[in-house]
């Protein structure tokens, strides 16, 4: 597969004692208050600005139970940053996530809740529970001081594009005045803050690519949050409802029970085959009139699908497609995507449901619901703040010789030239260079001691890995037990190929054993696909959930409530 609360600290409150708490925050306000006024003399905090302005009084409980430990601040909370917050030693680490999302999605399930096959419930993990001891704030990363070793934080606890995803910048569209005015707005408000910690964890994930398709952020559906697997059942269900209906014309129910997947990847692919089953093996019962009409088209612009796999399986799974009447159609390019349907009357109520798409030298297509998947785009919190070092923080950066006059030059994040994303070290250290134009030697690096980038949003220098969820969390995990014991100078991460797996339709899948060229297709390559997501499932709740909700949808059919 293809990357913020009103109470955050109540988890981490209960780790000490009622009698402890409030001398250590008593004495937690005495620091602060004597920062503040040393600031106030200094000229630092602007006369009349309360510390709870600056944010700092807000981490105040949280600054209580750290206990002489280590603050590990993890920036998301998606494969590796909830990976790596379950494994590490919170008795020698304090743990706290900052994500918009108060949970964590298995994304593999995702496309088997879209149409019903599992519930919601199944695909997510809460990060407020029993078993995770990490603190949580439900907020926005939005900025990151090296120097003082603080994250700018705005808080998301009502924000409506958390659990969906996201394919464009929250501050998109607003000019610098706006986003400064709004910045003060915010702090003192209390929406705005900074957490202070000792080793920070990027983990941010990344966005959707939409490739500025005119119409795709506005209609397509995406699927890479359980928010979006909800509208995409509810659109499913108004299409058949809506073509259900006497007065809905045979043109418009060919068009609006006609479902696009645009892109080839295996997340496009388990969608088709989850999409297939449902229509054949439940629709085709509820509602034995419209089949007829239904039809699932794959789009992909390479000359293939499936790339990532070997062609003797890519070819399997076109064949098996080939038989279930899925329409595959390579090297086809997306121009527009718009409401309405091709050759409907406008006026028509039933004809509103749908949408156009437009392809490169075809006529367009009426279709009632268009799937887009056509891989990942940077997160625009890298550019944002993790761009250009603003403060060169002395204390925090390695060097492989020495540079006594580094801190008189401008420097930079390393940053990959293709995809955008964060270069680190096979230590998972983020790597800076200076300025090229500044500094008279083309090819010095350095790495920042206590930052580090794991996830989608990084890559490790001279090394392609896939953007996967095996290769996050093998990162977390590894980086994890590194911190843990304390010997992070004496080893280098590898990556471990477990091989790949794709659900096909019919409880058949593909799957490819580490190595190209290795793999098996077809019932036993499902039941590995079953096992493997079984297993990798995190909580036992879930682990349990899961096959009962097998069994139940086996026995008695997929749930198709729309609410």
């Amino acid at each position: 597969m293809p990357l913020l609360g009103p109470a955050p600290f109540s988890v981490a409150r209960y780790l000490v004692s009622r009698t402890t708490v409030p001398k250590l925050a008593l004495l937690t306000a005495r620091a602060s208050r004597t920062r503040h006024d040393g600031r106030r003399r200094m000229g630092t905090l602007p006369e009349g600005e309360s510390p709870a302005a600056t944010g700092e009084l807000s981490t105040r409980e949280l600054d209580a139970t750290l206990n002489r430990r280590e603050r590990v601040v993890i920036l998301g909370s998606g494969w590796a940053g909830y990976s790596l917050s379950r494994t590490l030693d919170h008795r020698k680490y304090q743990v706290v996530i900052v994500s918009p999302r108060s949970y964590f999605v298995f994304t593999p399930l995702l496309a088997s809740t879209a149409v019903g096959t599992l519930e919601f419930r199944t695909a997510v993990e809460s990060i407020r529970s029993r078993r995770n001891r990490a603190a949580f704030i439900q907020g926005w990363a939005d900025d990151v001081d090296l120097y003082s070793k603080t994250v700018r934080v705005e808080e998301a606890v009502a924000d409506p594009r958390q659990g969906t995803a996201l394919v464009a910048a929250r501050y998109e569209g607003k000019d610098a005045a706006t986003l400064d005015a709004e910045l003060v707005a915010k702090h003192a408000s209390g929406q705005m803050f900074n957490l202070r910690y000792d080793k920070l964890v990027i983990a941010v994930g990344c966005y959707n690519q939409t490739f500025d398709v005119p119409g795709v952020r506005q209609h397509a559906h995406f699927l890479k949050d359980v928010g979006d697997a909800r509208k995409i059942r509810r659109r499913l269900l108004e299409s058949f409802e809506t073509a259900a209906l006497p007065t809905t014309p045979d043109a418009v129910r060919r068009q609006i029970l006609h479902f696009a997947v645009v892109g080839g990847g295996p997340t496009g692919v388990e969608f088709s085959a989850e999409l297939h089953d449902l229509i054949y093996q439940d629709m085709a019962r509820i509602y034995p009139e419209l089949v007829q009409f239904a039809k699932i088209s794959l789009f992909d612009v390479s000359p293939s699908v499936l790339s990532a796999f070997d062609a003797r399986l890519a070819r399997y799974a076109l064949d098996l497609f080939a038989r279930g009447g899925i329409d595959v159609k390579t090297s086809r390019t997306i121009q527009s995507l718009r409401a309405g349907l091709p050759g409907v009357d406008p006026g028509l109520k039933s004809g509103r449901l749908g949408y156009t798409l437009s392809i490169a030298g075809e006529p367009d297509v009426g279709v009632g619901m268009c799937i887009w998947s056509t891989g990942l785009m940077m997160n625009p919190f890298i550019q944002k703040a993790l761009s250009t070092i603003r403060r060169f923080p002395p204390k925090e950066v390695i060097f492989k010789s020495a540079m006594p006059h580094a801190g008189e030059i401008p420097w930079h994040i390393l940053r990959d030239p293709k995809t955008g994303s964060i270069v680190t070290n096979d230590r998972l250290r983020v790597l800076i260079v200076p300025d090229e134009a500044e500094h008279a030697e083309p090819g010095v690096k350095a790495h920042l001691r206590d930052v580090f980038a794991i996830g989608d949003c990084s890559v490790i220098e001279g090394v392609q890995y896939p953007a996967t969820a095996q290769v996050a969390s093998q990162k977390a995990l590894w980086l994890a037990k590194r911190l843990n014991r304390g010997d992070l100078h004496t080893t280098r991460f590898r990556f471990r190929n477990l091989g790949i797996l794709a659900y096909l339709g019919g409880s058949k899948a593909i799957y490819e054993i580490g190595n190209k060229g290795q793999g098996i297709a077809g019932r036993a390559a499902w039941l590995v696909w079953r096992g493997a997501y079984l297993a990798k499932s995190i909580s036992w709740r879930n682990r349990v959930l899961i096959p009962i909700y097998w069994f139940l949808n086996w026995a008695f059919g997929r749930d198709i409530s729309r609410f």
